[in-house]
């Protein structure tokens, strides 16, 4: 419940964000954050780890009907993937903007307790509570590997009834459904409409029939 509240008020004020504004939103004393994490560091790690994190997106994929037509599972799809990389990428950004990097504090800080403070100390009889799943743990080497394979998958999943009507393995076209928007998302800020990435509606349509009028259609 921490993280999932800290995450859009990291999104907003990045490392700056204080563990007593996060205790506030939620409904909760700042002692109970550090009974959960060491510090605001291991809260920070966690938010990151969760917005990376693909349990989400793939819950969202996974509950798409497969009995919609194809480019209606596609741009359910689309719009599950853009929301999960937004997130991801606006509380990354956040947190690197404002200087903190994994496992460290923001630069020329320390990494004590929430607001630049020791962590409030427990009571002698005051059992800790358990922490936050991911609390300041660090992602495997090949955790971004392991992510795309998993979308990958939940995307072929998708694509399987229609197998028969791709040129390629349901695969390959996932990877490129990826491909597409991972490039939609990366493209900077158009200077005039003629420069716009595609919209999810174009990505799919140059997905599944190519750029390319049908014959006799010119």
């Amino acid at each position: 419940m921490i993280v999932a509240v800290a995450l859009p008020l990291v999104a907003e004020y990045g490392a700056a964000v204080t563990t007593s504004q996060i205790a506030r939103a939620a409904g909760i004393g700042e002692g109970t954050i550090f009974r959960a994490f060491k510090d605001k560091d291991a809260l920070l790690d966690a938010c990151v780890a969760e917005a990376v994190g693909t349990d989400h997106v793939l819950r969202e994929l996974a509950s798409i009907s497969l009995d919609e037509p194809l480019a209606a599972r596609l741009a359910e799809a689309a719009e599950a993937l853009h929301a999960h990389m937004e997130r991801m990428g606006t509380v990354v950004g956040a947190l690197h903007a404002s200087g903190h990097r994994r496992g460290r504090g923001p630069v020329g800080g320390g990494s004590g307790g929430g607001d630049g403070e020791a962590s409030p100390p427990r009571g002698r009889d005051e059992e800790p509570s358990p922490p936050d799943s991911r609390a300041g743990e660090a992602p495997p080497p090949d955790s971004r590997t392991q992510s795309l394979t998993a979308l990958r998958n939940a995307l072929t999943e998708l694509l399987e009834p229609d197998r028969a009507a791709f040129r390629l393995s349901p695969e390959k076209v996932a990877a490129a459904f990826l491909a597409l928007l991972f490039t939609r998302l990366q493209t900077p800020a158009p200077a005039s409409a003629a420069d716009a990435p595609l919209t999810p509606d174009e990505l799919i349509a140059v997905l599944l029939h190519g750029t390319l009028n049908a014959p006799g259609s010119a």
